[in-house]
């Protein structure tokens, strides 16, 4: 379908659904995570031996998301300044919205996006941090 976009330079869906979707002269983004392209690797996450998350930083993950939605918007054929809604998941509000503001304010204060920022109980991988963007094409 020549409507729907994926790229390499973000990390691969964890489920059947595309990078992103044009319609008309919109893009819709799906839920964008912090893993790094190519890998299971997610910044600022720190492991123990059985694979649990002991630590993480959400302000090194809003960056990482940032970054990849940077890259699908750039694939699509737009950019961050193009962004007219967020959408935010975070797994713990209280602890993680302060970090998650400030690194936010830092790339989108000038742009003026909507936005919508949620508590979820988790996400499909150990992140604690998901966009879902909408931005003209």
């Amino acid at each position: 379908m020549k409507d729907v976009i994926n790229t390499k330079k973000a990390p691969e869906p964890v489920g059947a659904y595309p990078h992103a979707r044009k319609v008309g002269s919109l893009l819709f983004l799906s839920g964008v995570g912090p893993r790094k392209p190519g890998t299971s690797d997610i910044p600022g996450v720190q492991k123990d031996v059985a694979g649990r998350v002991v630590w993480y930083d959400a302000a090194v993950q809003t960056e990482s998301v940032i970054e990849n939605i940077k890259n699908i918007l750039e694939a699509s054929g737009s950019s961050l300044e193009k962004v007219v809604d967020v959408q935010v998941f975070l797994t713990d509000m209280k602890r993680d919205f302060a970090a998650f503001n400030a690194v936010y304010a830092k790339h989108f204060a000038k742009i003026q996006a909507t936005r919508t920022t949620i508590q979820v109980g988790a996400l499909p991988t150990p992140i604690a941090v998901e966009f879902k963007v909408i931005a003209e094409a």
